[in-house]
């Protein structure tokens, strides 16, 4: 079995999902009692934070390279950004290791070109809403990105912020979200990317009224792929 890195704490809420999957994921591919052979380091979000609000995406890039340096360093494998809005620092991530940066956009893509799904609503935080990196590379692959207004656009990043990325799962939050949905599918959207980690904890994918890729899913599901590919194979031969 490979080994995975995981880059956590952006937010621990929805890290804790990461972990959680992931291993249930080993299990049920292997049995009995497997679980993943994964490695993670738990970076401090207030400093994340405080390096988005003041636009230094230069010294996020520095900090998570540095963490998956160090993940590449102790026997990592693969690494995985767990958080979308970080992605936004992907290349430099990928550039600071020797071994495979599996991306959370690329995944997302694949499960929608898989499912024929071309023009998604993307739901996540304000950067990664706003900042262009994560619609640039979904149209290179194919995909039409939507974004709901700005208004939807400032209450969910708060919903995330506010109330997800602090453990609180609030009813009227997940109403809003759903208004947000439906207005998206009378303009044209044929899906959903819940495309921050911490949605999963608000909206059920299966119940969303059309079709949802949950990227915290898709990631941790091509995390696991990757680690037993060689496993599988010999299991086959």
């Amino acid at each position: 079995m490979r080994r995975i890195g995981l880059i956590g704490g952006m937010s621990f809420e929805s890290t804790a999902v990461y972990y959680k999957l992931i291993n249930e994921m080993v299990r049920d591919r292997l049995g009995g009692l497997a679980s993943a052979d994964l490695l993670m380091h738990s970076v401090n979000f207030a400093d994340v934070v405080d390096m988005q609000k003041a636009g230094r995406w230069d010294l996020a890039a520095a900090h998570l390279a540095s963490s998956a340096s160090a993940l590449n360093a102790a026997g990592a494998d693969c690494v995985l950004i767990c958080t979308n809005t970080m992605h936004l620092v992907a290349a430099e991530v990928q550039s600071a290791i020797d071994v495979p940066l599996i991306h959370i956009i690329d995944e997302t893509a694949k499960a929608l070109s898989a499912s024929r799904l071309r023009r998604p609503l993307l739901l996540a935080t304000r950067y990664t809403m706003e900042h262009g990196f994560y619609a640039e590379r979904m149209k290179d692959l194919g995909i039409d990105v939507l974004v709901p207004g700005a208004e939807d656009r400032a209450d969910m990043h708060e919903i995330i912020f506010g109330e997800l990325c602090a453990g609180k799962v609030v009813c009227d939050s997940r109403v809003r979200a759903m208004a947000m949905i439906a207005k998206a599918k009378e303009q044209g959207a044929d899906s959903v990317i819940l495309g921050c980690t911490e949605i999963c904890l608000l909206l059920d994918p299966q119940a969303l009224g059309m079709p949802c890729i949950d990227s915290t899913t898709v990631h941790a599901q091509a995390a696991v792929d990757f680690a037993l590919a060689d496993q599988l194979d010999r299991q086959a031969a």
